[in-house]
């Protein structure tokens, strides 16, 4: 927001120009980082789900008679 504020103030741009410029660039950057944020946490809660069953899988078979 505040590049986009900082843009249109140094290119002359009227103040209801720069502020819907700014919102709308708000509303996007809120939009991705909701995106990436939902992907990272599916990626996370996969890895971890994966790590435990493969440690609940190796602790139920039964140890190799030696």
């Amino acid at each position: 927001m505040l590049m986009v504020t900082t843009s249109g103030l140094i290119h002359g741009r009227t103040s209801e120009s720069v502020a819907w410029a700014a919102w709308i660039a708000l509303m996007v950057f809120a939009a991705v980082g909701y995106v990436l944020g939902w992907i990272a946490n599916r990626t996370v809660e996969e890895s971890v789900q994966l790590a435990i069953n493969t440690h609940l899988e190796a602790e139920s078979k039964p140890e190799a008679a030696q």
